[in-house]
């Protein structure tokens, strides 16, 4: 034992007795709730006897580490969780233990690459710390990526002699994107909708006074739940998410799918006209950052990307684009200037005061971590809730694709009664160039 702040085990009798010290590791970006996720965890591990260890900002430390030139230590690399830490933080803003994207499975694309020395060096120190440290159980707390490194984690473990240790691994779903297979909506998603929809309101009151539009482009990442949802509670007149790249909206390409810029310009125009038509001269329009990526490749072609391979969309800043072509466009069509700005919102939200249901969505999580490794003896599940917060346990092999180990996003259903919630609500837009009153009726 490498650790001298590691007091000596008793011997167990069953899967669920071995597990007397815990692991909690955080992982991405923040989301609300995440302290009612950490919190709800330890406490169902101290309240059963059981020790439990935060370790600091995701896996930076962990994938470093070295039993000599790196060893970890106690409330410099992880916290030794005690009831006085846990009491009262449910609510709290932030991440008690930070977070970090450090990637420890990077360049581990393939099972093969499992058997790999090298690629695996990092994934390696992991494990090792985990075993020097007597860790019994990992709980994972992070989105798709960190999930991906969860299964990993897994999948390396079972790749050792049959006598080495075990360190069983269960995962929490977290993202404000809400783009996670396995699971109805992910905790931090309705403090995030809450939170921009508001921002959203006090655009449109800012238009209202103004006599302008605000293009609002809203994180996400691929998938359009985010800017759907603060559109929807928002109160905008278009929305616009990578789901609705179809038909006019889309460029023809062999390999991919592109959007068409002008034809976009063209429908945020002809919504304004329709808007002016019946004396409306203001509105917000939102737009999902994930558009970005499906811009022409001169465009982010030459976009750094992040240890997962992903472009910094928010770099790209998709609504400015937008705003200064729909502000030429609709100078070209009508011979007058409009107002048109554009803001991007998201950061903003990731560490607001968590909505209620999130902190009861993250702590029947975080409690479900206890439940899935203790009454149910699981490893290598991801814990999910559906319904009336009833939890259920999801195994790594149903959301990792196994020829490239990676996760897919959940992308809305074109048609679906969500995404036609929102064309329900908006601005009906008529293409005529002509229009004739009392033709539509606006919402």
């Amino acid at each position: 034992m490498t650790d001298a702040a590691v007091p000596a085990r008793p011997a167990s009798s069953s899967p669920a007795d071995a597990i007397r010290r815990v692991g909690i590791v955080f992982a991405g970006g923040p989301a609300p709730a995440a302290n009612a996720v950490i919190s709800a965890a330890a406490t169902s591990f101290l309240e059963d006897g059981r020790e439990v260890i935060g370790f600091f900002h995701g896996y930076s430390n962990l994938q470093d580490y070295h039993p000599v030139t790196h060893r970890l230590l106690p409330d410099q690399h992880y916290r030794i969780f005690e009831e006085r830490d846990l009491r009262g933080i449910r609510n709290a803003r932030g991440i008690n233990i930070g977070t970090a994207r450090a990637n420890p499975g990077k360049g581990i694309e393939t099972p093969a690459d499992l058997d790999d020395e090298r690629k695996c060096e990092r994934l390696a120190n992991v494990y090792r710390a985990l075993v020097d440290l007597e860790i019994d159980a990992l709980i994972s707390i992070g989105g798709d990526d960190t999930l991906k490194t969860a299964n990993l984690l897994f999948e390396y473990q079972r790749r050792l002699p049959a006598a080495a240790k075990r360190v069983r691994v269960v995962h929490l779903p977290k993202t404000i994107d809400n783009d996670y297979r396995g699971i109805d909506f992910t905790f931090g998603f309705f403090t995030a909708v809450d939170f921009m929809a508001k921002e959203l309101q006090n655009l449109r009151a800012d238009a209202l006074a103004t006599s302008s539009y605000f293009i609002v482009e809203t994180m996400g990442r691929k998938a359009g739940w985010l800017s759907y949802g603060v559109a929807i509670a928002g109160e905008a007149n278009l929305v616009i998410a990578v789901e609705d790249v179809i038909d006019e909206l889309a460029l023809p390409h062999p390999e991919r799918r592109l959007l068409a810029i002008d034809a976009l310009v063209d429908r945020i125009v002809d919504l304004i006209l329709t808007r002016e038509r019946r004396g409306k001269h203001y509105g917000t329009i939102v737009l999902a950052e994930g558009l970005a990526e499906l811009l022409p490749d001169e465009v982010i072609a030459t976009l750094p990307r992040d240890d997962h391979g992903h472009i910094p969309l928010g770099g790209i800043d998709l609504g400015k684009l937008v705003s200064e072509r729909v502000a030429a466009r609709y100078e070209q069509r009508t011979g007058g200037k409009k107002k048109i700005a554009s803001v991007q919102l998201g950061y903003e939200s990731r560490c607001a005061p968590p909505h209620a249901f999130d902190v009861m969505l993250g702590s029947q999580l975080g409690i479900g971590a206890y439940r899935a490794l203790v009454e149910e003896n699981l490893d290598g599940h991801m814990v999910s809730v559906s319904g009336q917060l009833d939890l259920h346990y999801v195994p790594f092999a149903e959301l990792v694709n196994p020829h490239n180990l990676r996760t897919e996003v959940r992308f809305i259903v074109p048609g679906s009664d969500f995404h036609r919630l929102a064309r329900f609500l908006e601005t009906r837009v008529d293409r005529l160039r002509e229009w004739a009153p009392g033709r539509r009726v606006e919402r």
